[in-house]
């Protein structure tokens, strides 16, 4: 089983902060995406947490070019499956199930499964997994546990979210195994509410001048 590297890593490496974004409203997807995408985000996770979900990504992908919009929250397969059909360009899940795995191995979109504990990494790099998210960061251990793990899993990449602001966010970036972080704040929901984009725009350049050391 491959993870599709060569398609998952210039979305991590493209840019040091992906937006963790929850859409309530499909009328705010295209303008959000453009939005981020203006300010040197291009690379969007939009979450499966909210029935406008699927919507969301569908529009982005068939109305904003720029954008690279993937989906996040994928719990199953029949989730990955709808998110391919969808639009989505990668496939974010908060953990791995043998199902899951199958369906992202038959599948042409490429998966970045979560794992926090040595047992969770090591069965996903004898998956053939690589690159790995890290959720949720703060509560595991932080910046601090992630640093640990490089030692002992060397050429193991991770994308930590959550708890990740713009506070921390280089704590993490300037980690030896850490590619990129994921987060909300660059699209906090009263700005997405008020239709903000400008502000937005502004906090995505900010996001994006982060700079892995």
């Amino acid at each position: 089983m491959a993870q599709k590297t060569d398609l998952l890593l210039p979305v991590l490496k493209g840019q040091p902060v992906i937006p963790v974004i929850l859409v309530n409203d499909v009328a705010h997807a295209v303008p959000l995406a453009r939005a981020l995408a203006a300010g040197g985000l291009p690379a969007i996770e939009i979450t499966l947490r909210t029935p406008a979900a699927l919507d969301a990504i569908r529009a982005v992908a068939n109305e904003v070019p720029e954008a690279i919009v993937g989906a996040g929250t994928i719990l199953n397969a029949r989730q990955y499956e709808e998110a391919s059909a969808a639009g989505s360009r990668f496939i974010v899940s908060p953990g791995a199930t043998p199902q899951l795995l199958k369906a992202a191995s038959t599948g042409k979109v490429p998966l970045l499964p979560g794992a926090i504990t040595p047992a969770e990494i090591m069965a996903l790099r004898e998956e053939g997994y690589t690159m790995l998210k890290f959720f949720p960061a703060e509560q595991a251990g932080g910046a601090s546990f992630l640093k640990s793990l490089s030692s002992p899993f060397a050429g193991i990449q991770f994308c930590p979210t959550g708890g990740i602001g713009a506070g921390n966010a280089k704590t993490y970036l300037d980690l030896p195994n850490v590619v990129c972080v994921g987060g909300s704040w660059v699209a906090p929901e009263n700005l997405v509410q008020a239709g903000n984009w400008d502000e937005i725009t502004r906090l995505a350049a900010e996001a994006a001048k982060l700079a892995k050391v």
